[in-house]
């Protein structure tokens, strides 16, 4: 059984101290150590580098089966552990769409050869996505891959009866639906957010309405059924008032917000740059400000990095042929960083719980997500908080790049990731 100890290290921020792996598991956090239990170890130099729990992915997009040009399950999961992950959560819009056993299977599959994280897929909640017919959800939760997230991400599920019986069928295993909460007909032709910005440059508004109104009866649906609610990339003030009285309510509903809607506001697209066309879009500054504060204060329970990547072509276009996403796993913790402490709004044990423990009880990541002590198992990752640099893409894991970051100066680097104690990612190189 191989040993590391990781010496001098701020585990949660807090005062340095060195952290004993051996094999899979924490052995010693403190100080004090004798010889003989460092004895063969591997050493790493910490030097006051932040420790944290491995992160949690509730939302990413690995596009295995079906669009490998835009990415791989190999080279996403690269990407997340390049960017402090050691468990992701895959969205069900591939080709074929992840609506059967079969595929959710083969997903988990490839995520156990690869090793670089944990890969659980996410089952979609109707088949094909098309909104009209349950799919195999209770196939999909009792196959080997165990799914207990359902999404029909990328778009909405949109009809209240076909969401209800969703609700009412994952209660009975301790499931979740996680939707993206857009009403279709409220967003016919929308290119951008609508508002100022919108108008002036005469694109087609995506109106906060359209996301607001969707959650505000899921949440209703989920108290009616008794049943639990996720609601993926919450992007507006309106949607943080919602999920706030609702939690008030004692209905059982969680909520993500992504890096990018924690910085990035619809100004940016008076550049006409592709690369920051994303669903929900890019929403105004009082809106950023409401989510930063929601995220603090719990309302929003964590970070999902929404990671969408795209190939050169679908994206290196005319604004209006875009597609729509953008990469954050390898940029998210560096984000969070600059938007919620260095704001002063969380502290490192505040990111852990946003970024690691709530999305892992979440999703049900067992494992993952587990306080950075003795015997837990040694899923962790390092962070050189006082690092500062330009995000330059084509030094990317991930087979895409696009990335509203680039040449942007961001603060931390993630130096060092562990998934049960085998070293994924050593001085900020994949192993």
């Amino acid at each position: 059984m191989s040993k590391t100890l990781i010496r001098g290290a701020k585990v949660l921020g807090g005062a340095p101290q060195d952290v004993l792996i051996d094999g899979e598991t924490i052995m010693h956090i403190g100080t004090g150590l004798s010889a003989g239990d460092t004895e063969g170890a591997e050493i790493v130099e910490a030097d006051g580098k932040v420790l944290l729990p491995g992160l949690v992915d509730l939302h990413t997009h690995l596009r295995e089966p079906g669009r490998e040009d835009s990415e791989t399950v190999l080279t996403g999961t690269r990407a997340a552990a390049s960017g402090g992950y050691t468990a992701v959560f895959a969205m069900a819009n591939t080709f074929p769409v992840a609506d059967t056993a079969g595929v959710v299977e083969q997903v988990y599959r490839l995520g156990r050869e690869h090793g670089y994280c944990d890969v659980q897929p996410i089952g979609a909640v109707t088949v094909g996505l098309d909104g009209k017919k349950l799919a195999e959800l209770g196939a999909m939760h009792d196959s080997a891959a165990g799914v207990t997230v359902f999404s029909d991400d990328g778009k909405c599920v949109h009809d209240a009866v076909i969401m209800r019986r969703a609700l009412e069928y994952v209660k009975a295993f301790g499931g979740v639906v996680a939707q993206h909460a857009q009403e279709p007909r409220l967003t016919e032709g929308a290119q951008m957010n609508e508002g100022v910005v919108s108008a002036e440059l005469g694109l087609g508004g995506w109106p906060a309405v359209a996301e607001e109104s969707v959650i505000a009866r899921d949440v209703l649906l989920a108290d009616h059924v008794g049943s639990r609610v996720h609601i993926c990339h919450l992007s507006t003030a309106g949607s943080v008032d919602i999920v706030r009285w609702a939690k008030s309510r004692g209905i059982q509903v969680t909520a993500e917000v992504t890096p990018h809607h924690l910085l990035l506001t619809d100004e940016l697209v008076r550049t006409y740059n592709p690369v920051y066309k994303v669903n929900p879009p890019l929403r105004t500054e009082r809106d950023v400000h409401a989510l930063r504060e929601a995220l603090a204060d719990g309302t929003i329970d964590i970070v999902a990095t929404d990671h969408a990547p795209h190939p050169h072509e679908d994206k290196d276009c005319e604004w209006a042929a875009a597609a729509m996403g953008m990469v954050g796993l390898e940029t998210a913790l560096s984000v969070v960083q600059e938007t919620m402490v260095e704001t002063g709004l969380l502290d490192w044990a505040g990111v852990a719980a946003r970024m690691s423990a709530k999305p892992a009880e979440i999703g049900q990541a067992h494992g993952h997500g587990r306080p950075v002590s003795a015997g837990e198992p040694a899923n962790l990752t390092l962070v050189d908080t006082a690092y500062r640099g330009q995000v330059d893409p084509a030094g990317f894991a991930s087979r895409s790049r696009n990335t509203p970051y680039e040449g942007r100066a961001l603060p931390g680097r993630v130096t060092h990731t562990w998934l049960r104690g085998r070293a994924t990612l050593v001085d900020g190189k994949l192993t």
